[in-house]
């Protein structure tokens, strides 16, 4: 099941997350299993199906990170469990970030330095696109950007704690 068409939602990297909300209240109204109490066992379980893709669904295009893996999976650029191997100078920058979170330095602010220049790199991809204007490059440098998000990501939990 493709989560964009059960939305009914454009086939993008980046969702509209107040049109997600929408979406998933609509759908929650129309197939929730409270609604089929009165109907065949085949009815109520198709019902309960549907309502747990539905929530699958909503789980992931809340989430801007799960959103764009969601998509490049579907679009074959990723696989699951793959791992992606770094650049070097990512990996260097990342260590940086990794010693100053050891040493007790500013690395709140180096994390949401790089953050945003990770976003810098993509933005012009996220914003506005719709499948077909995708080029191989292009979801190239998406797939780039989930990694070092990822990547990030760890950081930021390692931060957390």
């Amino acid at each position: 099941m493709n989560y964009f068409e059960l939305f009914d939602l454009p086939f993008k990297a980046r969702i509209d997350h107040t049109l997600v909300q929408k979406k998933y209240i609509q759908l929650q109204k129309k197939f929730h299993p409270d609604f089929f109490t009165k109907q065949s066992n085949e009815e109520q379980d198709d019902a309960e199906t549907r309502s747990a893709h539905i929530n699958r669904a909503y789980s992931i295009f809340k989430d801007k990170h799960k959103t764009l893996e969601y998509f490049l999976k579907q679009k074959e650029v990723i696989q699951p469990d793959e791992k992606n191997n770094l650049p070097n100078d990512i990996l260097m920058e990342m260590l940086e970030i990794n010693e100053a979170i050891g040493d007790g330095q500013q690395a709140g602010a180096m994390v949401m330095q790089w953050q945003q220049k990770l976003e810098d790199e993509v933005n012009d991809i996220l914003c506005g696109r719709v499948d077909a204007d995708y080029s191989t490059n292009e979801l190239s440098r998406l797939k780039d950007y989930y990694y070092k998000k990822k990547y990030l990501q760890r950081i930021l939990d390692r931060l957390a704690d």
